[in-house]
């Protein structure tokens, strides 16, 4: 019988079996991964990596192959402002670190992030079925009855579901979601500039979305431009031309002529929050469990906390000789994350709905909040704290960087 299978093998599904083997190497640890071999060696995309996410990848020994190519954000910079307005003013500025000087994030091409994951899996022993994905399960007294679309049969302990925002397998377990659609729609490429971005992260808030450039390395961006879903899908399939202008409207001259590197796609925006994270010998991590607005960039370092919290529930339950897919011990790890997902969940629906408009007197109001967050010390420390995903008293052990 296999102790737990992982269904997705995305950097939370991987990241998981990482853990729990590191932590306890007699576990046997299983990833079912849908996704065709090689898949994630397309991924043009990036993710930013808060500090504490980069002490568990430290932890989990991982980071020093992804750190080459880790491009460290070290100044964040905010404007609101219209597409059309001749002078951006900036009403808001962050510097600063997570703590023993590390940046407060730092901006990871997916590939080298789930390249280094897949490595440190198969040098740990994991076994990951790859272009298979469960079809079906029945939870038992003692395990998890499960089917592999391949046909093959598996039995588990615990069974957990990190298939994405729309999960199959949430569905399946009959766990019911809080949901809203946002109108919105999530550009996401990569561009090339003739002048270095120094490390500068900006997020203009326009009146369809905000507009956020991320350094990568080799003076190249990367993008997460929001518009409502009709001028998102028009953009993504309309010429080059046409979008290249409507780019460099936003994007701006100040890093020099600008050439999109990368291909363009859209991701439909909305806020998804599980109302259950387990079920008996069933769990739900990263995305399965909550999706975001990316407006505050932590939907990856969610899914991360995740990981730690599920992780550190299973080995300490394990070592106590109790069983890991009991929901007594289950319901430890989902008191130590839905809270927090829900904390996260409205503040980002409130920012979005907040900055998402041309309306006067909120621009008034948000743009005088803005400028007194940038004038208050104390308060800006506070930000780039939470941005940087700094542990505190009663956090899981691996994003403080102590093992488990």
């Amino acid at each position: 019988m296999i102790d737990v299978l992982i269904a997705g093998g995305g950097y939370v599904g991987l990241s998981l079996a990482v853990s729990l083997k590191k932590a306890a190497p007699h576990l046997d640890v299983v990833v079912a991964d849908g996704a065709p071999e090689g898949a994630w060696k397309r991924d043009e995309r990036a993710s930013a990596v808060a500090a504490a996410a980069e002490r568990m990848l430290d932890v989990l020994g991982v980071w020093a192959a992804i750190a080459p190519e880790a491009e460290p954000i070290l100044k964040m910079v905010i404007t609101d402002s219209r597409t059309a307005d001749p002078v951006r003013p900036v009403f808001l500025t962050f510097e600063g670190d997570g703590g023993d000087g590390r940046p407060f994030a730092h901006m990871v091409p997916n590939t080298a992030l789930v390249g280094a994951l897949r490595r440190a899996c198969e040098e740990a022993g994991v076994a990951i079925r790859q272009s298979t994905m469960v079809e079906s399960f029945k939870s038992g007294e003692h395990a998890v009855a499960v089917t592999l679309a391949s046909g093959e049969a598996l039995e588990a302990r615990l069974l957990v579901a990190c298939d994405g925002v729309r999960s199959r397998l949430r569905e399946a377990a009959g766990i019911k979601v809080v949901e809203f659609d946002y109108g919105q729609s999530g550009i996401v490429t990569t561009v090339e500039h003739e002048r270095p971005h120094g490390g500068t992260a900006e997020e203009h808030f326009l009146p369809a979305g905000p507009f956020a450039t991320l350094p990568l390395g080799n003076n190249r961006s990367s993008l997460v431009w929001t518009e409502n879903t009709y001028d998102a899908e028009r953009l993504v399939s309309g010429d080059d031309f046409l979008f290249e202008e409507e780019l460099e409207r936003r994007f701006g001259h100040k890093l020099g002529r600008l050439k999109v590197v990368g291909g363009r796609r859209a991701f439909p925006l909305g806020l998804t929050l599980a109302r259950d994270f387990v079920a008996p010998r069933f769990a739900l991590a990263g995305d399965a469990a909550h999706g975001i607005h990316p407006i505050s960039g932590q939907g990856l370092n969610l899914g991360f906390k995740d990981v730690a919290a599920l992780a550190e529930t299973i080995v300490e339950a394990d070592r106590l000789g109790l069983d890991i897919g009991s929901l007594a011990v289950l319901e430890r790890y989902q008191t130590w994350r839905r809270f927090d997902t829900f904390r996260m969940g409205v503040t980002t629906d409130v920012l979005n709905r907040l900055f998402s408009n041309d309306i006067t007197p909120v621009r008034v109001i948000r743009d005088v909040g803005l400028g007194l967050v940038d004038r208050l010390p104390s308060l800006k420390n506070f930000f780039i704290r939470q941005a940087a995903g700094v542990a505190g008293r009663g956090d899981p052990r691996l994003l403080a960087g102590e093992p488990i």
